[in-house]
């Protein structure tokens, strides 16, 4: 292994022997991929909990066309709308 630090040539040794001792027919995620699921899903919450928080505070309500005179007034047939 051609340019690697002692550590990681150290950490690869450590990690060959621990991929060698493992089930070929058994896969699993184990714990480290709970808990980077679980954060995930933590992440995802708090953000749909912010997005719903700041959507609370929009102001949906358009100010009325000071052209038009009335926002409840149907257009005229003919008239180019823009």
């Amino acid at each position: 292994m051609p340019d690697m630090s002692a550590s990681a040539s150290l950490a690869m040794t450590h990690l060959v022997t621990l991929a060698k001792e493992v089930d070929e027919d058994k896969v699993t995620p184990g714990v480290l991929g709970f808990i980077v699921f679980a954060a995930m899903a933590l992440a995802v919450w708090a953000l749909m909990k912010s997005m719903s928080r700041h959507m609370g505070k929009v102001d949906f309500k358009e100010s009325p066309d000071p052209k038009t005179g009335s926002v409840d007034a149907p257009a005229e047939p003919g008239a180019k709308q823009g």
